[in-house]
């Protein structure tokens, strides 16, 4: 277990990737409760396993990696106890501007919403979202197109006429 000489080192990775990895959780399990039980086990793991990384973006994908394989485990063994009303993810927005995508987001099939979160909302390019969910760079701009393809049927179904 990794021995701090103070808190500030803890302090530090819970500012940093606090906020990020709950966002990804919360859209992939669509429930703040179970979202922030995978956020703690990451933080648990980064403190039980003493990782060394090589640099910053080496440490923030080793995190977001470690919480998204967690999520994958809550859904695959259905912790998932209520799913998070739709209407009120404003409040874990950044901004306004990122709650119409966040809710299409969590209607889309985990591969897909995974992707785009990391691209669309976090700011990967998708070679580095390739290196943090183990596929190829071919099979996330796959999922980057079939998450769009999707995007655009559920908006054309909510608004035919385009208002």
């Amino acid at each position: 277990m990794r021995k701090f000489g103070s808190d500030t080192e803890a302090e530090r990775i819970v500012d940093t990737y606090g906020h990020m990895l709950f966002r990804i959780c919360l859209v992939i399990l669509c429930n703040e409760k179970d979202a922030e039980d995978a956020v703690q086990d990451t933080f648990i793991a980064y403190l039980t396993k003493s990782p060394v990384f090589n640099d910053s973006e080496h440490e923030k994908a080793w995190f977001i990696t470690t919480a998204t394989n967690r999520c994958k485990n809550m859904r695959r063994y259905h912790f998932i106890r209520r799913h998070a009303d739709i209407h009120d993810l404003h409040i874990y927005a950044r901004d306004d501007s990122y709650h119409d995508l966040l809710e299409q987001l969590m209607r889309l099939p985990f591969k897909h919403k995974t992707a785009m979160l990391l691209h669309y909302v976090e700011g990967y390019k998708v070679d580095e979202i390739a290196e943090i969910l183990v596929i190829t760079s071919s099979a996330v701009k796959k999922r980057l197109q079939r998450g769009r393809e999707l995007l655009r049927e559920k908006y054309r179904k909510e608004n035919p006429y385009g208002i």
